[in-house]
């Protein structure tokens, strides 16, 4: 069974700042090298009812992929090296059908 993989967030970069871009840029990178992620979308949350202000998504085909993809030290390191400094905010959400 498929899992959409979302995560919303906030930086603590500013809106258009060459940072903002950096972590985008590197988080596509990074997670899209990662075996099994499918579908890698980064979208900006535009409505006022909310102060988080990116989206990640992605599919994975399975719970299998899903757990190889949040084990896999590209992943790890980025939320070591990247996430956790630069996120202040964030929500997790994991849908299937």
């Amino acid at each position: 069974m498929p899992i959409q993989h979302t995560v919303v967030f906030r930086l603590v970069h500013p809106a258009g700042s060459d940072e903002e871009q950096a972590f985008l840029v590197t988080g596509r990178a990074t997670l899209t090298s990662i075996p099994g992620v499918a579908d890698f979308t980064i979208r900006r949350q535009v409505s006022a009812k909310s102060d988080l202000t990116h989206q990640f998504s992605m599919v994975f085909a399975n719970q299998d992929a899903y757990d190889a993809y949040n084990a896999h030290p590209a992943h790890t390191a980025f939320v070591a090296e990247r996430w956790i400094p630069e996120v202040t905010e964030f929500q997790e959400y994991d849908f299937v059908e």
